[in-house]
């Protein structure tokens, strides 16, 4: 039956559990956990963050791969009525403690493989006073508590919080334009719109069996896949790695009925070796962006998968999209219907059909969006200048009001779902003695979406090799984040104003003497 109760994530997930104790709702590879055990164990860690003294609203981040012990951590976060603030396991150094610090976050969940990091930054950290250790890691630097033993003394009875659809329930952190990332506030009723949105826009049944391979310190597999699966009494099958090879078998052995696409994944599994039995999956919907319009219809005839193409972001959720019945190839559809969306000059006036301008978006109704970047309110009033969100994307859209993604105007990269913010890169490019300037861009992949490229100016008479470039971004960013290739140059190309024209850099792209690591052989620590 579909749940009709309070939009908060404590409260559906309560109803499951007395609904369906024994039930399983993930499987994640080897492991299976009932509505039972999940809401059991939310309950234990919501009961210990309240036992530590910490007051409603405290931010407490997670930082682990796709697991059990996310789930608990997130769900009992939101019982709690605190705040949880997803950490992408790729951070690490300067940007992992501006993370913490920015979110005043007061403890962290980590991965035993990941403590190292937290641990290199904890004299920097001005806020946090716990750490939870999912795995077995010693520190010297930190005091620790083991995830099993954190939750042992925890009671598995509901408190009792009163957490209200419009608390905030999650600071999502997007890549940074012009200055360091900035966290997205959403409320548990934002979350559920994007929820609600997807099911009705996919026309979701009760009982559907959802696949994902996207991290949960994303905002895509909590809101498109796990709180969907809740509201329709549906399943989750989680796992924390892709591998297109054996993807149609797993949809077969757990009958997946949807999963969401973004990045290279479409392009990955189109590019595996066709099989006779490659319709004789269970899957009939997937969900996301970009399906590459050169693969669209022999996907779709390849899989017997219907596919449906939608635009969004982190902070509105789904902005627009093609649907299940209409839909019009390479485009991302018309404007949601909960949305009032244009396209506008860089004067922030409307233009009119055919015209490239700005996606800026306008809730029709309250708290469906995120509501500011947390801590930072100048960043906040230029987003929402003149009452649109400036989403810093550029379309352009016909006279039937299809939008068609062009571009960013945003300086940041996507990389294989990721996004990466060209000035943190840049930042740490900038640093190294030897360097005189750097800018950092996003050029076309052959997997879809883009890979990083430096452009780098040398101080006079130094030398500098790409191998040093690729360890100082490595051991200061996540690996993703790490440049692909490296160009040398005698200067930058800059305005009048002398600010670097990086339309010039992508008009070059590729050409001239660049530098392949994956040609050399150059591999990232992940």
């Amino acid at each position: 039956m579909r749940y009709e109760g309070p939009r908060t994530l404590g409260a559906v997930l309560a109803a499951r559990a007395k609904d369906r104790p024994d039930d399983v709702f993930v499987s994640f590879e080897e492991r299976q956990v009932t509505f039972r055990q999940l809401d059991a164990g939310a309950n234990q860690f919501a009961n210990r963050l309240a036992d530590l003294g910490l007051d409603r609203g405290a931010s407490i981040a997670i930082m682990l791969e796709n697991c059990p012990e996310f789930l608990t951590a997130w769900f009992g976060i939101a019982k709690a009525g605190m705040v949880e603030v997803p950490v992408n396991i790729g951070y690490k150094g300067d940007l992992l403690a501006y993370l913490l610090n920015q979110a005043e976050v007061r403890v962290v969940v980590v991965a035993a493989q990941w403590m190292d990091r937290v641990e290199a930054i904890a004299g920097d950290l001005t806020t946090m006073e716990h750490v939870v250790v999912v795995g077995d890691a010693q520190s010297v630097a930190l005091t620790t508590i083991g995830f099993d033993e954190f939750l042992e003394t925890g009671s598995s009875s509901a408190r009792g919080v009163a957490v209200q659809p419009e608390d905030t329930a999650t600071i999502l952190f997007t890549s940074g334009t012009t200055g360091p990332s900035k966290g997205a506030v959403r409320s548990h009723r934002a979350n559920f719109s994007i929820a609600e949105a997807t099911i009705e826009l996919m026309a979701y049944e009760e009982g559907e069996v959802f696949f994902t391979v996207f991290p949960l310190f994303h905002v895509n597999a909590k809101t498109n896949t796990v709180i969907p699966a809740l509201i329709l009494d549906g399943t989750v099958v989680m796992h924390s790695r892709f591998h297109a090879s054996t993807f149609w078998e797993t949809t077969r052995r757990h009958g997946v009925t949807a999963f969401n696409y973004m990045g290279a994944l479409l392009m990955m599994l189109h590019k595996q070796p066709p099989s006779p039995d490659d319709a004789a999956n269970p899957v009939r919907k997937a969900y996301g962006a970009p399906a590459p319009v050169e693969i669209f219809d022999d996907f779709q005839n390849r899989f017997g998968v219907q596919l449906v193409e939608v635009y969004g972001s982190t902070e509105c959720g789904i902005v627009t999209y093609n649907t299940i019945d209409e839909m019009r190839l390479g485009t991302c559809g018309k404007a949601a219907p909960y949305y009032d969306v244009e396209l506008h000059d860089e004067f922030d006036s409307p233009v009119g059909p055919g015209v490239p301008g700005e996606i800026v978006v306008r809730p029709r109704e309250p708290f469906i969006m995120f509501t500011e970047y947390y801590g930072n309110p100048e960043a906040t009033v230029e987003a929402f200048r003149n009452l649109w969100y400036h989403t810093g994307d550029r379309a352009v859209a016909d006279e039937d009001g299809y939008f068609t993604y062009l571009d960013r105007l945003k300086d940041s990269i996507r990389r294989r779902g990721e996004n990466i913010s060209s000035w943190e890169v840049e930042r740490v490019i900038n640093s190294m003695a030897s360097v005189q300037e750097a800018a950092v861009i996003g050029v076309p992949s052959e997997l879809t979406e883009e890979e990083v490229l430096a452009i780098v100016v040398t101080k006079p008479d130094t030398e500098l090799a790409p191998e040093e470039i690729i360890r100082e971004v490595n051991a200061r960013m996540p690996h993703f984040a790490v440049p692909r290739y490296i160009r040398f140059v005698a200067e930058l190309p800059k305005s009048p104003a002398q600010r670097v024209q990086k339309y010039v850099l992508r008009e070059q792209g590729l050409s001239g003497d660049v530098w392949d690591r994956e040609e050399h052989g150059v591999e990232v620590e992940r």
